[in-house]
């Protein structure tokens, strides 16, 4: 494993806003805290996990790998305090992906596993016995009653993946959704490294119609609010106008003229200036709004997903034939 030698100094980033940090972890490196009644949420700093106490047992909601065994002992905490069961009888994936559920074989096989019908789909096709393919799926909604609580499950369109849904804790005022917003800080990589950059872009309007207070999302340490959905969407909606300003602004043909025969070079040269213009700004917007604004291959990543998500998915930029 490569790591940085003692002596590298990583660059030099804007100080993180205090509102992006989160929970203090405990001597075994995990938070788990009271969301609302007996609804609770669990993180290792990076990765979120949440989990209900019923009076038939316990549901969890996504297991990922780096809090691991300490989810179990997040349970077997909040539970013996509470003097309720610890037994874990229902899992629900938000979606299908490892880091969110590579831990889900740690509550044995006498767990229900329930998820999006693609979700099936995908585990099924990927054969990873750390994560049992769901008993229980659906296509729309589904909604999961266990112990006097109710859970309301929907599929909205693909987005972050194909299979990501919406977790709505009516009882709660609750919402749980991964992978879209980090709570405080910009997406990493390619729009949180999403599969379909136009359903991402549509979920925060979706998300805001469901009624709730407390949103858990899936990384980063902190539940999240309104507030920072609206930042989010902005942050996106801000991109999007500014590639479409860079898109119209930079002309392609000076680059495919000085790269001549070597069409990619002129095809880099190109879209990476419209990256670079369209980013900038709102790297500049941002930094000391939200975290790791200035980490520039995030936002430029983004951006560039999101122009190629304009180009391909919309048409704007892209030449129309000249041949009939």
């Amino acid at each position: 494993m490569t790591s940085p030698d003692s002596g590298h100094d990583l660059p030099e980033y804007a100080p993180i806003p205090r509102s992006a940090l989160g929970a203090a972890l405990n001597d075994q490196r995990y938070y788990v805290g009271r969301v609302e009644r007996n609804l609770y949420w669990v993180t290792d700093g990076v990765y979120n996990s949440a989990f209900l106490t019923t009076a038939d047992g316990v549901v969890v909601f996504d297991a990922p790998p780096s809090i691991g065994g300490n989810l179990r002992r997040a349970v077997d905490e909040i539970a013996a305090a509470n003097g309720v069961s610890n037994t874990v009888t229902h899992l629900v994936y938000s979606h299908h992906h490892a880091d969110h559920a590579g831990a889900a074989a740690l509550f044995g096989g006498d767990v229900v596993h329930i998820g999006h019908e693609e979700t099936k789909r995908l585990l099924t096709r990927d054969d990873d016995p750390n994560r049992p393919v769901p008993e229980v799926t659906f296509a729309d909604t589904y909604t999961l009653e266990v112990g006097g609580e109710r859970v309301e499950l929907a599929w909205h369109g693909p987005n972050h993946s194909p299979d990501n849904i919406y977790i709505h804790f009516p009882g709660h005022d609750t919402l749980m959704l991964i992978d879209i917003v980090n709570a405080g800080w910009v997406p990493i990589y390619n729009v949180n490294l999403t599969e379909d950059v136009a359903g991402y872009m549509g979920v925060p309007p979706i998300a805001l119609s469901y009624p709730w207070t407390h949103l858990i999302s899936g990384h980063l340490g902190r539940l999240a609010t309104r507030d920072d959905v609206a930042v989010h969407q902005q942050y996106i909606a801000d991109i999007e106008a500014s590639a479409r300003e860079a898109l119209g602004a930079v002309d392609p043909i000076p680059f495919y003229v000085a790269a001549g025969e070597n069409f990619w070079a002129g095809v880099k040269a190109h879209l990476d200036t419209v990256t670079e213009r369209a980013a900038a700004p709102v790297i500049a917007k941002y930094t000391g709004v939200l975290a790791a604004a200035d980490v520039a291959e995030f936002t430029m990543t983004t951006t560039f997903q999101i122009m190629q998500s304009l180009r391909l998915d919309t048409g704007l930029g892209v030449s129309r034939p000249v041949n009939p």
